[in-house]
């Protein structure tokens, strides 16, 4: 069902090959990030399998990723967006988004979801606006869990 995406721009390559991903390099991307810095290799393996994984790479070398969580029909949820420090300022956020909002497996959905602290403008720039009734959404969090 998931086709595979592969867009070049400013000699970097986007795709949704999961091949090509670089775990890693994803490890190492997560483990410098506040809400990803204790998941083990084990969970972010796992979460990349059942994910549909956009990977940005400059030749061989991964530097960025977001994945998505979805029935490919109803619903998807962005989820660990990151760029490696020094490829940000670029760009390479928004390409992300922009790709993944662009896929052919994910369009028409009904609704995107993501939760953000601190990328706020980021996601305005791709559609995303707060929740329109937040009073609707429930959650249960389990902060010890990976």
């Amino acid at each position: 069902m998931t086709r595979f995406l592969e867009i070049h721009k400013n000699n970097l390559t986007l795709s949704t090959d999961s091949r090509r991903l670089d775990l890693d390099a994803i490890c190492a991307l997560l483990a410098g990030v506040f809400w990803a810095e204790h998941r083990s290799r084990a969970t972010i393996r796992h979460s990349l399998e059942h994910s549909l994984v956009f990977g940005v790479y400059d030749g061989d070398r991964q530097v960025a990723m977001a994945r998505v969580i979805s029935d490919f029909t109803t619903f998807a949820w962005v989820d660990d967006v990151i760029v490696q420090a020094d490829y940000r300022g670029r760009g390479i956020g928004k390409w992300l988004m922009e790709a993944i909002l662009a896929h052919p497996d994910l369009q028409g959905l009904r609704r995107w979801a993501l939760v953000t602290r601190d990328a706020h403008s980021l996601y305005r720039q791709v559609g995303f606006t707060p929740l329109q009734k937040p009073e609707r959404w429930m959650e249960i969090l389990h902060p010890d869990t990976n």
